[in-house]
């Protein structure tokens, strides 16, 4: 069966062709400066790139040129666009209704769209993604793939917010929890790994990219995790603030800042880049604090700081930790951060063994040394892969009903 993975963001729609139940990806690629006078298509199959400017006005538009590239005779992959059976979106907020992916209906449908509330960025976005996918693919099973699914099962002592009840009640204010469909397939790899062990397993995710986020899994079920009601909270990332005091927006509001200064501040104006005054991105961080950039290595040091803090809280609240994993562009990727996250961690059973911590291959591996009470890993999220195979798993069972 192929299935198409669609992740549909304000201007850009990313896509990936895959052969189910294997797993193979047959394409990937992106449509971006979607609504711009000129778009850009990045398409890559069978090993080689192809890149060219193409007209989106919109994401019906954007649709069109990723069905028409994937069947175009010297790039494409398929005879004909009939044969892609299922369509599987990313979307970021459910709510509390969504505990799991769905086939997307009338209800499902005009449940994203109450919760773009929640999720304005996305939310609105991911639905036009989706009624474009409709329309040019009528014939397909679509489904619905929500980040904040996997996080359902956080206990009501871990969402709900020290306020007055009846704002939850009233607004269903509380803690989500976002990026679940990575925290998901790593911590599922995880368990995997550790064998027979794995199943009861305590285990601590670390998605750690531009956006960041800490999630606790206890049973493969999330416990715990550090974004809330927005992706705002929890630790410093590449330009949100992360936790802090929310009497420093009532007190800068007495200073002159409004509402939407106040957003932008604290989603686009701060985190590394507003720490370190030169950049969002760890890259760059780092090599500014080696020509001694004093802010770069303070923002370093917060950021590094901040995920020991959550790994400490996480553990005492699982009771106990079997298995710590890193994943997303800079868990993935720089060995020197998780060295310096973990060094710490050793009254808590964690030891790195740096041979294994520097290697760059296999990209799936163990890197905490064999005396290590808690195991660390190097997991490669696969957010697409996770979405295709729900969506393959839902194909199934429409098309034996």
């Amino acid at each position: 069966m192929k299935i198409l993975v669609i992740n549909a963001g304000s201007s850009s729609i990313k896509y990936q062709l895959f052969e189910m139940p294997q797993q193979t990806i047959l394409a990937r690629g992106i449509v971006e400066r979607i609504g711009e006078p000129q778009a850009n298509l990045v398409h890559q199959y069978n090993n080689n790139k192809h890149t060219a400017a193409v007209e989106a006005p919109d994401h019906d538009e954007g649709m069109r040129v990723i069905l028409a590239t994937l069947t175009a005779p010297k790039i494409g992959v398929l005879g004909q666009i009939a044969e892609i059976e299922a369509v599987g979106h990313r979307v970021v907020h459910g709510g509390e209704e969504f505990t799991a992916s769905v086939i997307i209906d009338d209800h499902v449908l005009s449940s994203i769209e109450r919760y773009a509330d929640l999720a304005p960025l996305h939310n609105p976005p991911n639905l036009t993604g989706i009624r474009a996918a409709m329309h040019a693919l009528p014939n397909a099973i679509q489904t619905a793939c929500f980040d904040t699914a996997f996080h359902t099962t956080i206990p009501e002592k871990a969402y709900v917010y020290g306020l007055p009840y009846e704002i939850y009640e009233k607004y269903r204010v509380r803690r989500y929890g976002f990026h679940g469909t990575s925290h998901r397939y790593v911590a599922h790899r995880c368990a995997a790994l550790l064998g027979s062990a794995g199943t009861h397993a305590s285990i601590i995710t670390c998605h750690l990219g531009n956006g960041c986020s800490i999630t606790a899994v206890k049973d493969g079920k999330s416990v715990d995790t550090s974004m809330g009601l927005t992706p705002l909270e929890g630790v410093v990332m590449g330009t949100r603030c992360g936790d802090i005091d929310p009497a420093i927006l009532f007190y800068l509001a007495d200073k002159g800042y409004d509402i939407k200064q106040l957003n932008t501040m604290c989603n686009k104006q701060s985190g590394l880049l507003g720490i370190s005054g030169v950049s969002n991105d760890m890259r760059n961080l780092l090599e500014h604090a080696a020509k001694g950039h004093r802010r770069a290595q303070l923002a370093i040091d917060i950021f590094c700081y901040r995920i020991t803090k959550y790994i400490g809280a996480y553990t005492a609240a699982l009771g106990r930790l079997d298995a710590v994993v890193f994943t997303g562009g800079i868990g993935e990727n720089n060995a020197m951060l998780r060295h310096r996250i973990c060094a710490d961690q050793e009254q808590i059973g964690i030891a790195i063994e740096p041979t294994r911590n520097e290697a760059a291959q296999p990209k799936e591996r163990l890197i905490s040394s064999d005396s290590s009470r808690v195991k660390v890993f190097v997991i490669p999220t696969d957010e697409e892969a996770a979405i295709a195979a729900d969506t393959f798993q839902l194909a199934q069972q429409v098309n034996k009903s």
